[in-house]
């Protein structure tokens, strides 16, 4: 039997056809959990869950966490491929819930072998992933919220956004906090505002002379609001960066601790330039693509940082990789670019990538797929990461290497 499932945030609709592509059962239920249970009791009816795979269009989420506890094989269909294929079932490609969890069906049934099943997760690394990327969510909001407070000084007070490099820093919070307004700061001298950044703790280095320098020659504001409601639209926008910023120090803590005790943290602490939360977002995303991957091709391939080669007769075109996981290769690059400064063997291949004409992103992702290769060794053999057994290696075995790069 073969189970297609169309999934929605209120209702799914089930279909179960048989080897010869009969359609044996189809309902729709509720997402609730009368609904949940009534399906997975239901489909128990047809088989032993390990028996039935389902096919679905994702990889998470309430239906597919439920579908691996009870014991059903998982084929994350992605909704590209499946489009692509509608037209088998017609030229109109008509879409309808029903239909789609027929089509589903059948195309686990015809092509079911050539599809990966989806594996379950460590719990360690899936908490760590979960983390990571709430953490990669809030940077992206304290990244949109300190924008909103840049573009709320511009037009209100220019002054108070360049006394200090950093408008999402302590120091610029503080000071927005105490001078809202270009009235508030109206007073303030090089030596109060030299006292005052001393009782902040500022560690910037620079006199108050050139502070008060910045605040002055930036351009006078013409608001027309009142001193009051710019004061409470600038001091709301201050407490929003300062709430984010306290969330992402908390994901912070909770990250380190967790990959502190995780598993495969050894593997790859020794890396060079590796942070905890580097080190974190590495396990997070990469562990989860070495708990399934078969082949380090395929590791390299799923992470993103191996082109597409598309070749018939006399064309051949070589191409970016867009059918990846994007947050793997995010996390990986990451690492990759703070690695060529804290290691030998990683700032050859980059420099070497550069040297062949390659653009700095390029030559990332080709210094990514090296230590790639250096992951799944660690990862197949046991091995924690030795940098000088590493660099030793590489000196024999530079060949090797320099087909790394390629």
């Amino acid at each position: 039997m073969f189970i297609g499932w169309d999934w929605a945030t209120e209702t799914h609709d089930v279909t179960v056809m048989d080897h010869t592509g009969k359609r044996v059962d189809r309902w729709e239920l509720a997402h609730t959990e009368e609904g949940f249970a009534t399906t997975l009791a239901r489909l128990r009816k047809h088989g032993a869950p390990a028996d039935l795979p389902v096919a679905i269009e994702t990889t998470r989420g309430l239906a597919v966490d439920r579908l691996l506890a009870a014991g059903h094989p998982i084929v994350a269909v992605h909704p590209n491929a499946f489009h692509a294929m509608r037209s088998r079932w017609g030229a109109s490609k008509a879409k309808t819930d029903a239909g789609d969890s027929m089509k589903l069906a059948d195309y686990l049934r015809t092509d079911g072998h050539l599809l990966p099943r989806l594996e379950p997760t460590g719990q360690a690394t899936l908490d760590l992933q979960a983390l990571t990327r709430q953490r990669a969510d809030h940077i992206e909001a304290r990244v949109a919220a300190t924008n909103q407070l840049a573009a709320l000084l511009d037009e209100h007070w220019p002054g108070g956004k360049t006394v200090f490099a950093n408008l999402d820093s302590d120091i610029a919070m503080a000071f927005l906090t105490r001078y809202p307004t270009p009235g508030s700061a109206a007073k303030l001298t090089p030596g109060r505002l030299e006292a005052w950044c001393k009782r902040q703790g500022y560690s910037g280095r620079k006199p108050g002379s050139v502070l008060i320098e910045r605040l002055r020659s930036a351009p006078a504001a013409a608001s027309r609001l009142s001193g009051a409601v710019v004061e409470q639209l600038v001091r709301v926008q201050v407490q929003l960066v300062q709430a984010i910023r306290a969330t992402i120090r908390t994901v912070d803590k909770a990250i380190a601790e967790a990959t502190e005790t995780h598993p495969y943290a050894p593997l790859f602490a020794t890396m060079p330039r590796i942070g905890k939360i580097s080190l974190g977002q590495v396990i997070g995303e990469i562990g989860p693509i070495l708990e399934r991957a078969q082949t380090c091709e395929q590791l390299i391939a799923e992470a993103g940082v191996v082109p597409v080669t598309r070749a018939s007769g006399k064309s051949r075109t070589v191409a970016f990789r867009f059918a990846a996981n994007r947050r793997a290769r995010v996390a990986l690059t990451t690492f990759a670019d703070n690695s060529r400064h804290g290691s030998d063997w990683a700032a050859k291949i980059y420099n070497d990538a550069r040297a062949r004409k390659k653009r700095h992103p390029h030559a990332i992702r080709i210094l990514a797929r090296a230590w790639l290769r250096v992951m799944w060794a660690c990862w197949r053999d046991g091995t924690c990461y030795d940098p000088n057994t590493h660099e030793a290696n590489s000196k024999i075995n530079t060949p090797a290497d320099t087909l790394m790069t390629t």
